[in-house]
């Protein structure tokens, strides 16, 4: 990758922020890792795993319009610092709970969803701030292409990470490790230079200004239908995920590493996903792009459901990351650099309440579908329903009434 690529860098905030995140965000996959096996090793259910992570996302459904709204009308830069600062705290008591009572389940459902509630305040911040903290906006969609590349890493090395301090350390060990991680990003924060904060006069109330929110997504055609396709992923698709633990501890019979490994092989393929967006040329459609992967992470769903041997699981893992990530990282993109500045902290909270929406409930509908039917076969059917989604993306992309990406989306990506 040619150091093009990596141009957002040239802004001295953007270079702290990136740095604190990708300490987070290893924690923070660490912790996600740590719940989803503690869950399943003192429930043993499925449904169990899905109530989890609806626990963490259906609170940031409830709460991310008024996030999105607070983006937009306060400071973003400090509603980021105390999010992240409430995060640590949640990561400790976390940490706390399970030390005392390592079997307390309910004690982590509970923790999982006051980080849903921060979360409905941190995600439109954080990402809203992304804008501010670079210098040329020419870079900005470089700057979100990054940002999923630090994530993916963050995906590959957390879970694989927190596998070894499973069975080494224990669970208490993985969420303490994950708030001491939160020192570097309010470190981080605290570091940045950013021009002095001027308070906008507000002629709306905060509910007009939610319905403004609204009526801008409403009327406007790409971004429409970009929250839609991933609201329809996240429902009958990505839930998929929920059922590593199974994978590792019933179909290869395996312990807490060989869980991190099968996440480990998710962030590997999205690392690789990254790599690849960002290597193509100016030229490209996006729009082509997503229809492709979304059939890329379809098939890769398909090839793992009954993959009989653990090696050939983690490679389709890798092959369905990279469709996986290749059409969020496109979406999201599109999203921070087609809406309109003022309106941005509010599309990205309608992203996140659609997202965050429907993720919970395919968790507690794929949980039950595995329940009954068993955890292969509504693997197999999610990915008959990816492969349709992306007959979806190709239609819409015949038809072009997506307008074509512009040369510096296209070539950040």
């Amino acid at each position: 990758m040619d150091i093009e690529a990596m141009r957002a860098f040239r802004s001295r905030n953007f270079r702290y922020f990136f740095a604190g995140q990708s300490i987070s965000l290893l924690g923070t996959w660490m912790q996600k890792t740590a719940v989803s096996w503690v869950i399943y090793s003192q429930t043993h259910s499925k449904f169990m795993l899905g109530v989890s992570v609806f626990a963490t996302l259906f609170p940031s459904a409830l709460f991310s319009l008024l996030g999105g709204v607070v983006s937009d009308r306060y400071n973003r830069y400090r509603v980021l610092l105390l999010t992240q600062v409430f995060s640590m705290v949640q990561a400790a008591l976390l940490a706390l709970a399970v030390f005392w009572e390592p079997g307390a389940v309910w004690a982590i459902i509970v923790l999982s969803a006051v980080l849903g509630l921060i979360n409905a305040f941190d995600v439109p911040a954080r990402q809203s701030l992304v804008y501010d903290l670079v210098d040329d906006k020419k870079d900005l969609p470089n700057a979100v292409a990054l940002n999923s590349m630090m994530l993916n890493l963050s995906k590959l090395l957390g879970p694989a990470i927190a596998g070894l301090a499973l069975e080494q350390l224990g669970a208490a060990a993985c969420f303490g490790l994950n708030a001491v991680s939160f020192v570097a990003v309010v470190g981080s924060l605290l570091a940045m230079k950013l021009p002095p904060y001027v308070a906008k006069p507000h002629t709306n109330s905060i509910l007009g200004e939610l319905a403004e929110g609204f009526r801008y997504v409403k009327n406007t055609a790409n971004i429409r239908f970009i929250i839609s396709m991933l609201g329809l992923t996240a429902l009958l698709v990505l839930p998929f995920t929920n059922l590593m633990p199974v994978y590792a501890k019933d179909i290869f019979r395996g312990t807490a590493t060989t869980f991190g490994l099968l996440d480990g092989a998710i962030g590997l393929g999205g690392l690789v996903g990254a790599f690849f967006l960002a290597s193509l040329k100016p030229t490209t459609s996006l729009n082509k792009v997503i229809a492709g992967t979304t059939f890329v992470f379809g098939v890769g769903l398909l090839l793992f459901a009954y993959a009989p041997w653990y090696p050939l699981a983690l490679a389709c893992l890798v092959v369905t990351a990279f469709g996986m990530m290749a059409q969020t990282t496109i979406s999201v993109t599109l999203l921070q650099t087609t809406v309109a500045p003022a309106m941005r902290g509010r599309v990205i909270s309608l992203y996140v309440l659609v997202y965050t929406a429907a993720l919970p409930l395919g968790s507690l509908l794929v949980g039950a579908a595995s329940e009954r039917f068993g955890v292969q076969p509504t693997v197999l059917a999610e990915g008959v329903l990816c492969l349709l989604i992306g007959v979806l993306y190709l239609q819409d992309y015949r038809k072009g009434k997506l307008a074509p990406p512009s040369p510096e989306v296209a070539l950040a990506v």
